[in-house]
């Protein structure tokens, strides 16, 4: 195994997402002891990052979600400090983490994307369903893990459904709906791994069916066909490739009821928690747990 010095497991910090962090640390930091791996606790919230030189920390593994974490911020910090870490640097974590400004690249390169408008409080609701139909979905911009989504059946519950999208971010955006099914793919060193298919229980794949309840069904093998699936993951790469993304992520799709995926959201530190799905997938792919963080600390990078 690779020496990896002292190495820091960032997580917790100040973000919506706080909750999720603290479980996907928790277990990345166990996981790494269990290796063997000189890994300790350090949580952004409650201590300044110049620790991380002061206590002699060679490399960090960012368990963060959200802002403050994912969204090219601690990243700029850590390349100001020189300590090499874990997943995309500043600028493909800060595109990703801006859901529009993610969309507006992967259209220049002519991917899919599903169509989508921005909101603001003088919107005309009804052009906007539409433009887009119904439902449809109204999200900030520059959260995670399906923070302040709403799905919208009429007219008359955009502006409600804006407002709460609103208390999260100056950015709104409003999206078609596209009913043929949700699916994941992960990479993780370049390699793309087993798709996921996503089968949440309730109206949709939000905070709730992601982290608290027990019906959500993940099917990995996804029970795509073979060529489509390959597919699948190609463009996921390409996705990832094209907002600069480096070490490991996960990309989302939606598909239509013609099988056509569309690129949803890129994730630069996705999920470590025992719902989560690159996990899952690493499973699948014949990775343990341990295996898994070990080739994302692997990867881990400065400048």
């Amino acid at each position: 195994m690779t020496d990896f010095g002292k190495v820091a497991v960032l997580f917790g910090g100040r973000s919506a997402e706080r909750e999720v962090s603290l479980k996907s640390g928790a277990a990345v930091l166990a996981a790494l002891q269990r290796s063997g791996v000189d890994a300790h606790a350090f949580d952004p919230a409650a201590q300044d990052l110049h620790g991380l030189r002061e206590h002699g920390f060679e490399r960090v593994f960012i368990a963060l979600h959200g802002r403050f974490g994912e969204d090219g911020t601690v990243q700029g910090a850590l390349e100001l400090l020189g300590i090499p870490y874990t997943g995309s640097g500043v600028l493909a974590s800060a595109l990703a983490m801006d859901k529009w400004r993610t969309k507006l690249v992967w259209q220049a390169a002519g991917l899919p994307v599903p169509d989508y408008t921005l909101l603001t409080q003088n919107s005309d609701w009804n052009a906007v369903v539409q433009q887009l139909g119904q439902p449809l979905f109204v999200k900030p911009a520059n959260e995670g893990s399906s923070v302040g989504i709403s799905k919208v059946k009429s007219a008359a519950d955009l502006p409600a459904a804006y407002a709460e999208a609103a208390r999260h971010d100056t950015l709104v955006i409003a999206e078609r709906y596209i009913g043929g099914g949700e699916y994941t793919a992960a990479i993780v060193a370049g390699r793309a791994l087993p798709v996921i298919k996503i089968e949440p229980a309730n109206e949709f794949y939000d905070y709730e069916a992601k982290y608290l309840r027990d019906d959500t069904r993940y099917l990995c093998p996804s029970g795509l066909p073979a060529a489509r699936e390959a597919e699948m993951q190609r463009l996921a790469q390409h996705a990832f490739a094209l907002i600069g993304g480096r070490g490991w992520g996960r990309v989302d799709f939606l598909v239509d009821e013609d099988g056509k995926p569309y690129l949803l959201e890129i994730n630069t530190s996705p999920g470590m928690t025992d719902h989560s799905l690159v996990p899952m997938a690493a499973r699948v792919a014949g990775m343990s747990f341990e295996q898994l963080v070990l080739a994302i600390l692997e990867q881990a990078h400065v400048g």
